[in-house]
């Protein structure tokens, strides 16, 4: 199966082979990227202009205005509980969780006569989890093993492996950073690595969500001492703070709420300065600019005494409010006692209304492409889940597992619903929100970086220069990786869905002299073959995690036909870099 499901476009990609592979790479890529761009399920439909952020807004305000005035008759089933939560007052394991994802699922789509799409095959469901899991696809010898494995525990014990491998924590740390941490002119110094490794050991080792987020929200010290007082470097005034935090963490676009009452919710101004009077002492020792200069770490403090920080700086809009939760109480707050852990337990406490909800919403979201409420940063009573009782159910569970991040992801993953293919039937192919199929997904600037190394192997990493004599490190040669990932991310908070890349991203795998850097893995991959049809198998399973078709075989034979020597290691080297400029190793599927 192929990422775009259909035969004329795969077509395309290798009509080229009968001439150069070069020419077949950069128009199939090209093409291929660009209609995808706007639809990677059905890129022949007709690509629609360029949209402004002007006319994104102008949209969204006519829509929410529209749905305010009058609920429109999109769905068949109303969105909203009918009946008791499934598994309620239980405490399930991961099998009973995930039979209840597939009966609500099931449920869902028998009310919409939407028929399912069957399960994937084993190299679809592998890359797919490794992808999900651990960030990177997974080795040809991963796969092979994989595919020889007759034990029909084997997907179940793959999703152990991964969740117990390091790069679990590591990959969904980098992946909250990005969120967490906004790209701006005064974040360029700052050491995003103290936060990701910070989260990743938690993470790794088991430590109860609702703790992590709770030792995150109250940090203080340097970054250097304690790598979660990051995220309030990277967010240092009392208003980005306030927005991140509640959109991150309890899934509410507060923040239009700042300068006034939202126009399209029940929030209030007086709300957001509430939340935000909680973070009023939190200080910043200093910038990462002037600590970068004196050769120092930044560092947050939060106490009742003036001075011992930088002043906060605080907009135009600001009201001093009391400190208030969110449509909660307002706390008794000790003038000489710091602020944030009051906050802190009110967000992470299990009787929370928004935080375990929303985590486990983007979870979800992380895993399929979309939440159960979506966009996951915006659940408010008028963004309607689409399987209400699943959130519910997933929410009390996750409450009830003490807030085990690889307990809700070991569920997930063993469902049929995550499980299925991306392949849509017939009477299926519209449906993007009530998961009879799987939906292709943009692979991240992350996930494709990793993804590459891991077929061509990773260069070195240069070294830093020697302090100078104020014992500040002087800047070395940017890193291969971060600079990669600051060309391919196009903005923050990506839709996974919506190809965003364009000519330039193509242009720079097509001509990258790291990713051209074929001959190593072509070397390895002649040396395990005893002939060119062993060999064609051995390059798809280091670049796409399948077997290669009959009919591909055959072109590629046809192709390589009276090559030897130097000259068919140089075609198997082209071989291996037009498949890894297919859009079939760029997505999810």
């Amino acid at each position: 199966m192929t990422i775009l499901q259909n035969k004329t476009i795969r077509e395309k990609v290798w009509a080229g082979f009968l001439s150069t592979v070069p020419i077949l790479a950069i128009a199939g890529f090209i093409t291929v990227s660009l209609y995808a761009k706007w639809n990677p399920v059905q890129a022949d439909e007709s690509i629609p202009p360029k949209k402004t952020a002007a006319a994104d807004t102008s949209k969204a305000v006519a829509n929410a205005k529209a749905a305010k005035a009058k609920k429109l008759p999109t769905e068949t089933v109303k969105s909203s509980i009918t009946g008791p939560i499934p598994g309620a007052g239980k405490k399930l394991n991961f099998h009973d969780l995930a039979k209840i994802i597939d009966d609500q699922v099931a449920k869902r789509l028998a009310a919409e006569g939407i028929k399912s799409s069957p399960r994937s095959e084993d190299t679809e469901f592998l890359r797919r989890v490794y992808l999900d899991l651990v960030g990177v696809i997974p080795p040809a010898d991963k796969v092979e093993a994989f595919l020889k494995n007759n034990d029909p525990k084997k997907r179940e014990q793959v999703i152990e492996e991964l969740l117990a491998d390091p790069r679990f924590g590591n990959f969904v740390a980098e992946t909250w950073s990005v969120l967490m941490l906004p790209r701006q002119s005064e974040n360029r110094l700052l050491d995003r690595k103290a936060l990701q490794e910070w989260l990743a050991k938690d993470l790794n080792n088991g430590v109860p969500l609702n703790k992590v987020v709770f030792d995150l929200i109250t940090a203080t010290g340097t970054t250097d001492e304690n790598g979660a007082t990051v995220y309030f470097v990277g967010n240092p005034t009392v208003d980005k703070i306030t927005d991140n935090v509640t959109r991150m963490f309890l899934g509410v676009q507060l923040q239009c709420a700042q300068c006034h009452n939202h126009p399209f919710t029940d929030w209030k101004q007086t709300e957001y300065w509430a939340m935000a009077a909680f973070f009023m002492k939190t200080k910043l020792t200093m910038n990462p600019q002037m600590a970068a200069k004196k050769g120092v770490s930044p560092g947050i403090t939060e106490n009742a005494v003036k001075g011992g920080g930088k002043k906060q700086a605080l907009p135009d809009s600001a009201k001093i409010v009391p400190a208030k939760f969110l449509q909660g109480e307002s706390p008794r707050l000790a003038p000489s006692e710091p602020y944030r852990p009051v906050l802190a337990k009110w967000m992470t406490a299990p009787s929370n209304p928004f935080f375990a909800r929303a985590m486990v919403n983007r979870f979800w979201y992380q895993l399929f492409g979309r939440g159960i409420v979506n966009p996951v940063d915006d659940m408010q009573p008028d963004n309607l889940p689409t399987h209400p009782e699943l959130l519910a159910a997933l929410t009390e569970q996750f409450k009830t597992s003490n807030f085990d991040t690889k307990y809700l992801f070991r569920a997930i993953c063993n469902s049929a619903t995550y499980q299925r293919t991306s392949s849509p039937k017939n009477d299926n192919q519209s449906d993007d929100k009530f998961l009879s199929h799987r939906i292709v997904r943009v692979l991240s600037p992350e996930q494709l970086y990793d993804s590459l190394t891991t077929v061509v192997g990773a260069p070195p990493i240069p070294k830093k220069g020697e302090p100078d004599k104020k014992g500040m490190a002087k800047k070395g040669p940017p890193r291969p990786r971060d600079n990669f990932l600051n060309f391919f991310r196009v903005e923050d908070g990506n839709d996974p869905l919506e190809y965003q890349a364009g000519i330039p991203q193509a242009l720079r795998m097509m001509n990258s002299g790291q990713f051209n850097n074929t001959f190593q893995t072509v070397a390895q991959v002649q040396k395990e073959s005893n002939n060119p049809s062993q060999a064609i198998e051995r390059l798809y399973l280091h670049a796409l995690s399948r077997l290669p078709r009959e009919e591909e075989t055959l072109r590629i034979l046809e192709f390589i036909r009276q090559k030897n020597g130097p000259e068919l290691r140089a075609a198997y080297s082209d071989i291996l870099w037009a498949l890894l400029n297919t859009s079939e190793f760029a997505f999810n599927h």
